[in-house]
């Protein structure tokens, strides 16, 4: 039986790791564990770190699956890094599958980082911030700047005092992200290009309300990484190595 290690909870490792299944591929998903009661794939799911690129060398010396799909968040930089460097030193066959970010609107905002989109804010700005639990401590310190964050998990400190937390999980619909931006009188959207359909409705929703849109762009990915960025073409790279 052809055995494949998917890393990464996505919609596309769920997706691909289902697809696998299918087939009669043995997958096991590893989830970073960062979020409570994930969204499970099909197959068997490890949770929790390997305890960087040499863990991650030696899992796959012991189990030897015969393709690695890095299906990681697009700013999951630090786990692409070691499925790069683990596939070095094993010579397991890596693939990355990322989605496609979101293109560029008119009068948006592009940025390198979250320290960047917070240096943007100013004073009286009504910001509906979308990056994650774990990038609050960034906006913690800005003052006159009020907050509408969401994310899955609750968040832990330091976060911004003024801050008003909805812990909610995609998808989301352009109805109720109009909803949000008129309830709360929102005037910024801060958020990251992390592409796909299940949170988009919040960019037609900020143009719809004119809101300025502050976009963190994604990190690059490693150089003479294989990538694809659609579920099929994965299948048809793991067919044409034989792992599928």
């Amino acid at each position: 039986m052809r055995r494949v290690l998917i890393l990464g909870g996505t919609a596309e490792a769920r997706a691909l790791a289902a697809e696998l299944v299918e087939r009669g591929v043995h997958v096991t998903s590893s989830l970073a564990g960062r979020v409570r009661n994930p969204r499970l794939p099909a197959g068997e799911v490890r949770e929790g770190g390997f305890g960087g690129p040499e863990g991650l060398a030696a899992w796959v010396r012991n189990e030897r699956p015969d393709a690695l799909i890095d299906a990681t968040h697009p700013f999951a930089a630090r786990m692409t890094a070691s499925a790069v460097e683990a596939a070095r030193l094993t010579g397991i066959p890596l693939l990355v599958l990322r989605r496609p970010g979101w293109p560029q609107a008119p009068g948006e905002l592009r940025v390198p980082s979250l320290e960047a989109a917070a240096a943007e804010l100013a004073v009286g700005d009504r910001v509906f911030l979308t990056t994650g639990r774990r990038s609050l401590p960034i906006f913690a310190n800005l003052t006159g700047v009020w907050f509408l964050a969401r994310s899955v998990d609750p968040p832990e400190p330091p976060i911004p005092r003024n801050v008003h937390i909805i812990l909610d999980r995609g998808p989301y619909t352009l109805m109720g992200e109009l909803a949000l931006i008129d309830e709360h009188r929102l005037t910024v959207l801060v958020t990251k290009d992390s592409g796909g359909e299940l949170t988009k409705a919040k960019l037609a929703a900020a143009g719809e309300r004119g809101l300025k849109v502050i976009m963190v762009d994604r990190p690059p990915l490693p150089g003479g990484v294989t990538h694809v960025e659609t579920v099929p073409a994965a299948l048809d790279w793991l067919r044409d190595i034989g792992a599928a």
